[in-house]
């Protein structure tokens, strides 16, 4: 002990929450609320979007911001996946420690000492970073430098999103010089070309239209690279609502979704598109029912164990709404025709948004046949530094 008082408080290990299921468990004897995923659907999903990119000849590299789970991404990685998109450091660094050996961190990264553990996960692995201004090619090749490790970067470009990335061919150009003056520690991978705004677009022919567009801009600026004597050897993007569009464009060369091995509402609001796949709903927050009153019931997950960002969660349990939700409740309405719930009744809620509602838990329970069959940890919650 060095006598400083703060390291009596200080435990000797990370505390976790204990898992809310054991493997093998029966799904009703779950602690609730419990984020769970059903295994069936899922592979499903994850096989279906893997099989579209490689039938296309572009790759995949899923976003592990959407699942925070190192389990999901080694099963990605096996069934073809290229390596991972991580949206801050500290989540690359969860998915280096579990083994993930290729990763995007498709974000800009700025302070000195978020760089310094960038540039330090370059020595076990292959990591990439976006950039949007002069000063962070500055700072990150110093950091690099310093770490004795070698970074690719991707200059990002704002193709619709309207909010990380430059606006035009000539922004671009003066990124991709500064990156090539760094010096050997930096390498132009080629642009970062993400529309999130297009991916919730409830029509499908608008959400085309917004990626046919963004696939122009893109085009335009790297062409404007290659002319000026840079490499581009990789436009990347697209989201799991508009992936197929840049499969498709000839222009993207890899593809970064995310929700589509969990879904939620928001998702499921937009109109199918047609020629894609149709993707099941593998996440949900069971939930019990903890009081029954007069015109109502009370499930015990509420906005601790689900986001609302993108609106409230939708009942699974056919007859019954979501009401209203507080930190620990959920209060359903009756809809008509479904069944009496009582006390112990078991309900699943899927979710607004998947991401920041599996930020909420530390575990994931796979569920096959109403069995749990896999208790995965979400190792990277909380990782958003």
């Amino acid at each position: 002990m060095s006598g400083d008082p703060r390291e009596r408080l200080m435990p000797p290990l990370v505390w976790r929450q204990r898992a809310p299921a054991r493997q093998g468990d029966a799904l009703d004897d779950v602690d609730t609320p419990a984020l769970v995923l059903d295994l069936d659907v899922f592979e499903a999903n994850l096989l279906a979007v893997q099989q579209a990119a490689s039938n296309a000849g572009v790759a995949l590299r899923p976003h592990a911001k959407a699942h925070k789970t190192p389990e999901i991404a080694a099963r990605q990685q096996a069934a073809g996946a290229v390596g991972v998109c991580c949206q801050k450091v500290s989540e690359a660094e969860v998915f280096v420690a579990a083994g993930i050996r290729d990763v995007l961190v498709a974000n800009e990264v700025v302070g000195a000492r978020k760089l310094s553990r960038l540039a330090a996960l370059a020595r076990t692995a292959r990591i990439a970073v976006c950039v949007d201004h002069p000063s962070q090619v500055v700072a990150l090749a110093d950091a690099v430098r310093l770490a004795g490790t070698r970074v690719e970067v991707l200059i990002e470009i704002d193709v619709g999103q309207q909010r990380c990335g430059v606006p035009d061919a000539a922004s671009a150009l003066v990124l991709a010089r500064a990156i090539r003056d760094a010096g050997p520690e930096l390498a132009l991978r080629g642009l970062q070309a993400y529309h999130g705004r297009a991916q919730h677009l409830r029509d499908p022919a608008q959400r085309a239209e917004a990626i046919a567009a963004a696939s122009r801009r893109a085009a335009d600026i790297r062409d404007a690279l290659l002319a000026d004597g840079h490499p581009c050897a990789v436009v990347t993007g697209g989201g799991t609502g508009t992936f197929r569009h840049e499969i498709a464009s000839g222009v993207f060369t890899e593809v970064q979704p995310g929700s589509y091995v969990l879904m939620d509402a928001d998702y499921a609001a937009n109109e199918p598109d047609a020629q894609g796949p149709a993707f099941g709903q593998a996440l949900s927050v069971l939930a019990t029912v903890m009081s029954v009153q007069a015109g109502h019931v009370v499930l015990d997950a509420g906005l601790k164990a689900l986001s609302t960002d993108s609106g409230p969660p939708v009942s699974m349990e056919p007859g019954w709404r979501v009401g209203s939700l507080s930190d620990e409740h959920a209060t359903l309405l009756p809809a008509g025709g479904g069944r009496v719930l009582g006390l112990g009744d078991r309900v699943r809620l899927i979710p607004g948004h998947c991401d920041p509602t599996v930020n909420l838990h530390d575990w994931m329970l796979g569920v096959r046949a109403l069995r749990i069959e896999a208790v995965w940890p979400v190792s990277a919650r909380g990782a958003v530094f």
